[in-house]
């Protein structure tokens, strides 16, 4: 009975040892397994490092999509420079219309007898008046129907009869001499009588009844040397007889 006990114990030892054998086995695949698939589950995160691989290719995309941005910038530019440029053809005509306004405002002027820059009027005026404004002239000298007195800074000459009336007011101001005979009758079409004086010739245009304007222009130049404006009727003589 003994020996037969002892038997059962030992092949329950046995069965026992085996069993848990088995068990720790089981348990070391197992954590192999998982060990193998947890391995493996990490791999997704360098997808995810592809993907912003991806994703800074698709930044890099965009950078040529500026460049037609900065031509966009540079036609704008040249457009704007383009639409600009005509402002300086305009010069010209600007010029041109000035001379126009000015020769017009001479006719003006001379139709009350005056002239520009001069004070004096011819036909009402006295030379007593101007050498009681500007002094004594600078010379006076007998010439065609009447005396002249010269004065120089003021860039005047006064035509007065024996009767101290004005009858002619001329002016050689600096700015008069640059216009031309091509100008002049642009302004106020052509003149009503040429005539000449040595080497100059007189474009003479009627403002009114009572006054001319007359264009001198000098031969050498082509250009205006002075002007005058001038009363026909007062240069006469009235002190005579």
């Amino acid at each position: 009975m003994k020996k037969q006990a002892l038997k059962t114990l030992v092949t329950a030892v046995l069965l026992t040892s085996t069993m848990m054998l088995s068990a720790c086995s089981g348990d070391n695949t197992t954590n192999n397994s998982t060990g193998a698939n947890s391995n493996n589950s990490t791999s997704p995160a360098d997808s995810t490092n592809s993907d912003n691989g991806q994703s800074n290719a698709g930044n890099a995309s965009n950078a040529p999509a500026n460049e037609p941005g900065n031509t966009t910038n540079t036609n704008t530019n040249t457009n704007t420079n383009s639409n600009s440029a005509p402002d300086n053809t305009t010069s010209p005509s600007n010029d041109q219309s000035q001379t126009t306004k000015d020769l017009k405002a001479m006719l003006t002027l001379a139709k009350d007898g005056k002239v520009k820059g001069i004070p004096f009027t011819a036909d009402k005026g006295l030379i007593d008046d101007v050498e009681k404004d500007w002094g004594k002239a600078d010379k006076t000298d007998f010439a065609g129907k009447g005396m002249y007195a010269t004065y120089a800074k003021k860039h005047a000459v006064i035509g007065f009869n024996k009767g101290s009336q004005i009858f002619d007011v001329r002016s050689d101001a600096p700015e008069l001499h640059s216009y031309t005979l091509k100008q002049i009758e642009a302004a106020l079409g052509k003149a009503n009588n040429v005539t000449k004086n040595g080497s100059d010739t007189i474009y003479t245009y009627e403002a009114n009844k009572t006054f001319e304007l007359r264009f001198i222009i000098s031969k050498d130049t082509g250009k205006v040397d002075h002007i005058s404006v001038f009363a026909p009727a007062d240069a006469v003589n009235n002190m005579a007889g």
